[in-house]
């Protein structure tokens, strides 16, 4: 398997196109007049502090978040307003710090797998056809963690469940992975193993949505960053154009000196 095969033709439309999306937690809005459109395919990066929302965004397009309904909302995902949830996040491959939370426990790496096509946390009485033993044998292969299939979640690496969990969200072909701060409690080592399968992703086809608070996570394959504060997009446009030491200084409300590297963006001087 030389990459996972989510090939989508040019003519799909937009994975995203929200307009006037406010979200309500409580008394106060959490995403506030958010509007976005994201082609399908496209590589993109939401940038910003904790607590701007943008794990709210994230519950929001898979739904766990519903907008207020007021004039000029648009709510579409994939061309449609209406979802069967199931449905929509079989199509969706989200890898967040609490799920990985869910799957430590005594499953094995490949049942992890394998549970993506079911939604669950392990396998319990699910029909395991052959079609879906060949996928898993693929994407072990692609990922390069075959040689760790058999053994419990518990006693990997945070970078490796990491992997398994993007391996059960890819088991679908989604269209797009979804990474909610994906390399919280990563050693360096696990980093650049994290990166360098993020870009092979990034390369197969399918698009990545990159939900961070750090520049590093940005691998140079996304083009495009939006930057977050305080419920709202307060920039969308060119990562060169997003990633200077006035913008990312205001965003984080530090003063920052920007540096690029072969496509990777560092910060300092904080």
């Amino acid at each position: 398997m030389t990459a996972t095969p989510a090939h989508h033709p040019i003519s799909r439309p937009p994975l995203l196109d929200f307009a006037n999306i406010t979200v309500i937690r409580g008394d106060a809005p959490i995403l506030d007049s958010i509007s976005v459109t994201i082609p399908d395919g496209e590589h993109v990066a939401i940038l910003g502090p904790n607590g701007s929302g943008k794990s709210s965004f994230i519950r929001t397009i898979t739904r766990e978040y519903y907008p207020l309904i007021q004039e000029g909302r648009r709510y579409r995902i994939m061309g449609r307003d209406v979802w069967d949830v199931g449905d929509l996040r079989s199509l969706l491959g989200i890898v967040s710090d609490d799920l990985q939370h869910t799957f430590t426990r005594e499953i094995t790496g490949r049942d992890t797998i394998l549970s993506g096509f079911f939604s669950s946390v392990g396998l319990f009485r699910h029909e395991i056809t052959v079609a879906m033993e060949e996928r898993t044998d693929e994407i072990l292969a692609f990922l390069e963690i075959d040689h760790l299939q058999d053994r419990p979640m518990t006693s990997l690496s945070t970078g490796e469940r990491r992997r398994f969990l993007i391996g059960r969200a890819l088991v679908h072909n989604p269209h797009a992975l979804i990474m909610d701060e994906p390399t919280t409690s990563l050693d360096l080592h696990a980093l650049h193993t994290f990166r360098t399968t993020l870009q092979k992703i990034a390369r197969s086809g399918t698009g990545v949505i990159m939900v961070t608070h750090s520049l590093h996570d940005i691998i140079p394959e996304i083009s495009r960053v939006i930057l977050m504060k305080g419920g709202r997009f307060c920039f969308d446009g060119p990562k060169q154009d997003a990633l200077t030491d006035q913008r990312i200084g205001d965003l984080f409300e530090v003063s920052v000196r920007i540096r690029e590297e072969n496509g990777w963006y560092y910060a300092s001087g904080y």
